[in-house]
């Protein structure tokens, strides 16, 4: 295989930088087994998720576009953003900035030029684009037999700006998976929301929220649950498994980065698998081999 030799712009955002840096060392270790440079975009600064949209317009608009503007100032044009948060922010500012007199008013508040050619990729969008197409032959061993992907609230909303995938019943992440030649289930909380950014001021309805999704599941048959969003799996690691109200084993919580990493054999210290609360244990790994997996057909909207 060649290598691909790309250069994506990388903001990592606060989270990756503190109770999600698991997350990022398995972003920067899948990357760098598929030959791609990731470079942190220059001193970036917080994107404002998840208060500053409900405080005060002109920041929560000025401070992503100052990371915009940074990247382009850098040459990139292309920036992966794998918190759900940040990307959420930073797509829903370039629309906004397709407003002339919006885009004038923030160039002014951050005096610097605005590059309207720039792209804003989530996680689940970086995969597809640069690391599916390749999957096939890094594959090293087998994953879980089952797995339920959860998109979270802010991957797929709103549609009508993000045009990625679909709000009620997204593929695309179901799609990657099924390419290990895992099962995903069909659920109806694939989007439902966690509870987010009240995890600290509303305990009791971030465990409520989060326990139905690790509950459904659980029911559901799924060995693991892959998640492409920190606020999402601190949620599900933390408030979720212990209150799913199941007697049954907790679910793990994987990163979309990790899930691939292990698949393509990435150690432990690659994938930070060991941070999490909920342990990663590999008898839950399936005992197909990569050569006897049939792949399955994809499902394809109506």
């Amino acid at each position: 295989m060649s290598e691909i030799n790309k250069r994506v712009g990388f903001y990592p955002g606060c989270s990756l930088n503190g109770t999600a840096s698991e997350y990022k060392t398995s972003v920067l270790s899948l990357a760098n087994a598929f030959g791609i440079e990731l470079e942190e975009v220059p001193d970036w600064n917080c994107c404002g998720a998840t208060a500053a949209h409900n405080l005060n317009k002109n920041l929560s608009l000025a401070l992503p576009a100052r990371v915009l503007a940074n990247a382009a100032e850098a040459g990139m044009k292309d920036i992966l953003v794998p918190c759900a948060s940040c990307y959420n922010r930073l797509a829903l500012t370039l629309h906004a900035l397709q407003d002339e007199s919006v885009r004038a008013e923030v160039e002014a508040l951050i005096a610097k030029p605005l590059d309207a050619g720039i792209r804003v990729m989530n996680m689940i969008q970086f995969v597809q684009e640069y690391i599916q197409p390749h999957l096939d032959e890094k594959i090293q061993r087998p994953f879980f037999a089952k797995t339920a992907c959860y998109y979270g609230c802010l991957l797929v909303r709103p549609h009508e700006v993000l045009h990625f995938d679909r709000t009620e019943d997204p593929q695309s992440m179901d799609e990657v998976m099924q390419t290990l030649g895992v099962g995903t289930i069909d659920w109806p909380y694939k989007t439902e929301c966690c509870g987010a950014g009240l995890t600290m001021s509303r305990t009791d309805l971030v465990s409520k929220l989060s326990g139905n999704i690790v509950a459904d599941a659980a029911e559901r048959g799924a060995q693991a649950i892959v998640v492409a969003c920190p606020m999402c799996h601190a949620n599900l690691d933390m408030r979720g498994q212990q209150s799913s109200g199941k007697d049954t084993a907790p679910i793990p919580i994987l990163y979309l980065s990790q899930a691939l990493g292990m698949a393509i054999g990435l150690d432990e210290k690659q994938t930070g698998i060991g941070h999490h609360l909920t342990p990663v244990k590999p008898e839950l790994l399936c005992a197909k081999q990569p050569e006897q997996i049939v792949q399955p057909e994809f499902k394809k909207e109506v």
